[in-house]
């Protein structure tokens, strides 16, 4: 039996406008302690802005995250998935777009988001389960 992404699959995303600066995004990764936000335009998915963007197209080039807006740095096209798709196919398409996070869009809505280390966490404890079990 296939896993799917909506069996692992983080609900509650964090997202931003793209009309927010990077220090706003900085700040909602710490409030949250997490590495990436979602970037929506109305419900629409249009990006999505990371700590290594940040560091790579703020921090590195010294400007103040103040005064840069997240549609300047966003990544973009974003790459999506739909709740149906085995971890398998998920792992394949992150691999082959060289990403680590994958949101998740059902009917053009934003319904949650996996990380390659969601899907390391789901197959370490699978693999446990199954060793203990042999």
């Amino acid at each position: 039996m296939d896993i799917l992404l909506k069996d692992i699959m983080i609900r509650d995303v964090i997202t931003i406008s793209p009309d927010k600066t990077a220090q706003d995004a900085a700040r909602l990764m710490a409030e949250h302690g997490i590495g990436s936000v979602v970037v929506m335009d109305s419900d629409k998915v249009i990006g999505i802005i990371t700590e290594r963007d940040l560091v790579r197209k703020v921090c590195a080039k010294d400007i103040p995250s103040s005064k840069v807006k997240i549609q300047d740095i966003m990544s973009t096209p974003i790459i999506t998935a739909e709740p149906d798709l085995p971890i398998e196919a998920a792992v394949q398409r992150m691999f082959n777009n060289k990403i680590r996070r994958l949101p998740i869009v059902e009917n053009g809505r934003l319904v949650g988001i996996v990380t390659i280390s969601d899907i390391a966490k789901h197959m370490r404890t699978k693999w446990l389960i199954e060793k203990i079990f042999e």
